[in-house]
């Protein structure tokens, strides 16, 4: 189980504080999948890094009693002058996994090649996004956080990324942010709608989708 309760996040600005999520509450199961929709703005990526634990809520609390993914294909907490070899090694590590499990799933799935042994400083942003979604799926999350589409590179590899996630990992928890209606419709059995740091929650997809529609929020 993943509960927000009550959660609240603000930032101090030049001309005040700025409430970006405004007391959240939400719950999501093991094995369950929600969408959580919202424009530009909306909260949705200060949401993703609260789940992750990036950085903490001003008040509220986060309860998780699954381990979570960081966002899926989000390498920014990777260490640029490792190699992705050595940043592979600090992140087994970190979660307890077998190394060379990870390195061989890695160096197969990822595609990389002899840049897993190049500093990550000399990567593109794609490089890093292949590297990081690797490493998500070869380590056992109960949860997996989606950071809108996995687009980390041509479409046979995206393909091939969708079908590692949403087929073969399709009896875990997965949290899709995203702003795209028609993918959260597609993976999530149910979603809800951040709008002005507001979390709406709904008893169904349809419901959710029909609040969602670009014509009802522009009228």
């Amino acid at each position: 189980m993943i509960a927000l309760e009550h959660v609240t996040k603000v930032y101090p600005t030049g001309h005040g504080p700025r409430t970006v999520l405004n007391d959240i509450n939400f719950r999501l199961e093991k094995g369950q999948k929600i969408g959580v929709l919202g424009r530009n703005g909306a909260g949705k990526s200060t949401l993703i890094r609260i789940l992750s634990s990036v950085e903490p809520p001003t008040s509220g609390r986060v309860i998780k009693d699954m381990r979570i993914s960081w966002p899926l294909a989000f390498g920014g907490g990777f260490q640029g002058s490792l190699t992705g070899m050595d940043n592979m090694r600090f992140i087994c590590r970190v979660y307890g996994a077998d190394m060379a499990y990870v390195r061989d799933f890695v160096e197969d799935f990822s595609e990389l090649g002899g840049f897993l042994k190049e500093p990550l400083k000399r990567y593109s942003s794609g490089m890093r996004a292949r590297l990081a979604f690797a490493i998500s799926m070869a380590i056992e999350f109960d949860c997996f956080l989606i950071d809108e589409v996995i687009d980390v590179g041509d479409s046979r590899f995206t393909e091939k990324c969708q079908y590692e996630l949403f087929e073969k990992r399709k009896d875990r928890a997965m949290i899709l942010v995203s702003h795209n209606a028609n993918l959260v419709r597609k993976h999530c059995e149910n979603a809800c709608v951040l709008e002005g740091g507001i979390m709406h929650q709904f008893a169904n997809m349809d419901t959710a989708y029909n609040f969602y529609n670009p014509s009802r929020l522009h009228r």
